[in-house]
């Protein structure tokens, strides 16, 4: 299984990319991140899923703010409750973070798993860009990175820029510029693989605390989706960044050119996407032609992908 850190803000479906990594990849570790809320409280909510579902791996807080700008205000509320993951008692952590600050763990961890390791950033990429920043030589040491984030189509935070890329748009250019092989999920995949009711059920039907506490999750965030953004369904968000890892043929993946936009205060943190198929003789007339630095997601099976998360955890019960 591939070895791999998940760097997240929980988040709903944060939770879900989190049982569902330690059931399928090499689950090394959690780092956590601003975002959905403070980092304390995503600090917090990540301990808290780790004692829901029994996982002894390791929980490091990490940044609270974005590499340049100041902190964007949260305004998840409406999406994922003032604690940033509503809508069930999730017991209270029984352990504290390590010790270690996010960014010195991934760089330890890095070292250690050298050649092998996947950062799998489904929240804002500040930790990941700081690391990259203060140990050069994680080009070398890991494996590569996965992000859920941006978008090949439109935004949600702003008409064209995604919550996790526009909460630190100079770090995941930092990240999409450092030179390592990188996988995008962004919108425009995930806002096709959805929760609906039929999940929500199967995860109760479990009759144990995890799927009873996700199926609760699970529904707060499908009644704020439809409410907020007239969704039919809740869109399964950070799970896609795991799953060309354990189910490469759910996902289909294009290479592109991802350039983030900082300069525009209309466009920050736009993800533009060259998915242009260029004839390499023909470069020299093609406006903006650069070589691609990221794998997007630009089709997913939806439906096969919510079925394949949803077994994984309510497998916990089982």
């Amino acid at each position: 299984m591939t070895p791999m850190i998940i760097d997240c803000d929980p988040g709903h479906d944060d939770a879900m990319a989190l049982l569902y990594a330690a059931k399928t990849v090499d689950l090394i570790g959690i780092t956590t991140v601003f975002g959905n809320t403070t980092v304390e409280q995503t600090t917090r909510n990540a301990l808290s899923i780790c004692r829901l579902a029994g996982l002894d791996v390791p929980v490091a807080k990490g940044m609270s703010k974005p590499l340049v700008t100041p902190a964007p205000p949260v305004v998840t509320a409406d999406m994922h409750g003032a604690n940033g993951i509503a809508g069930a008692d999730l017991p209270e952590p029984d352990r504290d973070p390590v010790a270690e600050h996010a960014v010195t763990f991934i760089i330890e961890q890095a070292r250690r798993h050298r050649g092998e390791l996947v950062l799998a950033g489904i929240g804002a990429l500040t930790n990941i860009a700081m690391a990259l920043k203060l140990e050069p030589r994680l080009v070398e040491w890991l494996a590569g990175i996965t992000v859920m984030g941006g978008s090949t189509t439109i935004g949600n935070i702003t008409p064209l820029a995604e919550y996790n890329i526009y909460c630190d748009p100079e770090a995941a250019s930092v990240v999409f510029n450092c030179g390592l092989p990188i996988v995008m999920a962004g919108l425009n995949v995930t806002r096709q693989a959805g929760v609906g009711d039929r999940h929500v059920e199967r995860l109760r039907a479990t009759g144990g605390p995890v799927g009873k506490a996700f199926g609760d999750l699970m529904q707060f965030y499908l009644t704020r989706s439809r409410e907020v953004f007239n969704l039919s369904a809740a869109s399964m968000h950070d799970p896609c960044a795991i799953i060309p890892y354990v189910e490469p043929s759910l996902m289909t993946l294009q290479d592109a050119h991802v350039h983030i936009e900082l300069a525009s205060p209309q466009l920050r943190g736009m993800t533009a996407c060259d998915l242009r198929k260029v004839n390499s003789r023909n470069t020299s007339v093609i406006e903006g032609n650069a070589a691609p630095n990221a794998k997007v997601a630009v089709a997913i099976e939806g439906d096969a992908a919510v079925d394949h998360v949803i077994e994984i955890i309510a497998g916990y019960d089982a």
